[in-house]
């Protein structure tokens, strides 16, 4: 068993009772008898996660396809470094930090390396990738949490990081709000969401996704597997035909990067496609907001020293709790 109860972790708190929770082994007990069950060493605040299953059934297929590590590239590194702002990045090492939506650790690995105390945080069981990918130990723990119900008493973080995860919540601005209420005084919030695109108008994605969402997670991936191995060779073929990328990039229900990123093996375009892919045609939630909206989020908040703008996956933002 991993030795997590150095005093510079911010505790554990039932988030039903609303009492701190003491570790007990193979379980974290709160005052009120409630007992939180350990598995693979990882504390599990949930019993299911529902909307995220799919979620948590490709990370742990498609455990490695993002992590710079793997594609020897640093597209996560890079994206990371963007939304956190080059004056954070800078004093990153021994911050505590809070990732929600962990995922299999593609950011994960970057915060550590970093070094970042970092507390990984799931609704699904991608959670058990998060672990194989980077272990738990003296600077990083991982429990399967809601994000709606984090298992901490308010403001215990210095940096509260959530990229790629608020838009598939049930509430992009209850999320928002719940990551906040988890940040120090002059402790920072970063975070970004999908904005709107209007191509999704003239695409058949939203058709895949309203039959493939409602799948068992498994037999969704099968699914989206097979499309990807129909579908991207006729991508390859038309990539440097810029009509026919036009046409089939409307038929098709696929995503891939070969313009985006260039120096990725086919066998990393491959599975980054068929990852991807099934990410955007299972995920149960798919809100979008505009820059104006999600700045008008965080200054509801309080937030000060905002910085938003319209980058990556669509809006990216940071911003500080007044002290």
């Amino acid at each position: 068993m991993i030795n997590m109860a150095t005093s510079a972790w911010p505790e554990w708190y039932c988030p039903m009772h609303q009492k701190p929770i003491k570790d007990k082994g193979n379980a974290l007990v709160c005052a009120d008898g409630e007992s939180v069950a350990r598995s693979n060493g990882i504390p599990r605040f949930v019993a299911n996660s529902y909307y995220a299953d799919a979620f948590g059934a490709q990370w742990n297929k498609y455990k490695r396809t993002q992590l710079d590590s793997f594609t020897g590239c640093s597209m996560t590194r890079d994206r990371a470094r963007r939304c956190i702002g080059e004056e954070l990045w800078a004093q990153l090492d021994g911050k505590q930090v809070l990732e929600c939506g962990c995922g299999a650790g593609r950011f994960t690995e970057i915060l550590l390396a970093k070094g970042a105390h970092v507390t990984s945080i799931d609704l699904s069981d991608a959670v058990d990738a998060n672990q194989e990918n980077c272990p738990q130990g003296e600077t990083h723990r991982i429990a399967q949490a809601d994000i709606l119900q984090l298992p901490f008493a308010a403001q215990q973080f210095d940096v509260v990081f959530c990229l790629g995860v608020i838009q598939h919540t049930p509430d992009s601005e209850q999320t928002i709000t719940r990551l906040y209420e988890q940040v120090r005084p002059g402790g920072t919030l970063v975070i970004d969401h999908y904005t709107y695109d209007f191509s999704w108008l003239t695409k058949t994605a939203p058709l895949f996704r309203l039959y493939l969402k409602r799948l068992p997670p498994n037999k969704g991936i099968r699914y989206t597997e097979r499309l990807v191995n129909i579908l991207l060779p006729l991508h390859q073929m038309a990539r440097h035909f810029y009509p026919a990328q036009v046409l089939l990039s409307r038929l098709s229900p696929i995503l891939y990067y070969y313009h985006a990123f260039p120096d990725l093996s086919e066998e990393v375009h491959r599975e980054w496609a068929m990852l991807d892919t099934h990410d955007s045609l299972t995920a149960w939630y798919m809100h979008f907001r505009s820059r104006g909206q999600i700045q008008r989020a965080l200054e509801r908040l309080g937030l000060a020293e905002t910085w938003c703008t319209y980058s990556g996956n669509g809006v990216e933002a940071r911003g500080k709790r007044p002290i």
